[in-house]
């Protein structure tokens, strides 16, 4: 993989029939495919909005393989790998490379988050991108692994010849930019907030892994084009109508928000997976009022 790590890229839903929660693999097929056509540069199977916590490791496996059918090879497509042990990360990361995906994006090990040592996490790390037969890109989520990377742990690794990357979903603009540091030809900052993409370009992020993405590819995009020719006032526009999508649909109600706002627009949302619940009727409300 030689081309740049950049560009707007969908954190794609997995969706399930709802009599039994099953995968729904023609409603994954259709989505993709109306993703690809949206005009975004990726695909990233697996991730937080994927419900990967919720998926078994054959469901992971066919997911990869289904999405690598339907997206081009001129397009990145991801896939979450990460796991609690080391051992079964660099697993998944050779199963993604059996799917013939261009890189995995690796989620810290958290359960065991007061023994997350910066010792623990440089070995984790380097040990998944010594064995990963793909490139590596990090993944930081405070939201769900309960703390950070640290800017100067990640500077470390992105030093390793096969870490091109870290999505950054703090949603704080100052981490973000501590990461930045550590940009490089070879290592890309990208920002998994919907509501902070325009401040993240504007600060140096290479592009965002965007749940907003799904559903509002085309505002997704406009802010992207606009930051790179220089039009200030079209990319601020543009975000105006994203933040409010991105801040009440994916940061207050989350994957059942996600699915609801598929579903609205014509997509295959469908049911969460137990122990998630869909949208209740103010939810829903709440949904269609910020969609617009």
């Amino acid at each position: 993989m030689t081309r740049a790590l950049t560009g707007i890229f969908a954190p794609v839903t997995t969706p399930f029939v709802a009599s039994n929660e099953d995968l729904d693999v023609a409603g994954f097929q259709h989505n993709l495919a109306a993703h690809v056509a949206d005009g975004l540069h990726g695909i990233v199977v697996g991730g937080s909005t994927g419900e990967a916590a919720l998926l078994d490791d054959d469901e992971r496996s066919m997911l990869a393989a289904v999405a690598r059918e339907v997206v081009p090879r001129d397009r990145w497509l991801i896939i979450g790998t990460g796991a609690e042990s080391t051992r079964l990360c660099v697993d998944r990361c050779k199963m993604a490379k059996k799917a013939e995906a261009d890189a995995v994006l690796v989620v810290a090990p958290h359960y065991y988050s007061n023994a997350m040592a910066r010792a623990n996490l440089v070995n984790h790390y380097r040990r998944v991108a010594d064995a990963s037969p793909l490139p590596v890109i990090l993944y930081n989520i405070p939201k769900y692994m309960h703390f950070s990377l640290a800017a100067d742990l990640v500077a470390e690794l992105a030093a390793h010849e096969n870490v091109i990357g870290i999505k950054d979903s703090s949603g704080d603009l100052a981490m973000l930019t501590g990461f930045l540091g550590a940009q490089s030809p070879t290592f890309s900052v990208i920002t998994g907030s919907g509501s902070g993409l325009h401040a993240g370009l504007q600060a140096g992020a290479r592009g965002g892994i965007l749940a907003v993405s799904l559903f509002a590819a085309a505002k997704a995009l406009e802010v992207f084009a606009a930051h790179n020719t220089g039009d200030t006032a079209r990319a601020t526009a543009a975000q105006a109508v994203l933040t409010p999508m991105a801040n009440v649909i994916v940061a207050k109600l989350g994957v059942p928000g996600v699915k609801a706002a598929l579903d609205k627009i014509g997509r295959t949302g469908g049911v969460p997976r137990s122990p998630l619940l869909p949208l209740d009727a103010a939810g829903h409300a709440e949904m269609v009022a910020a969609l617009g």
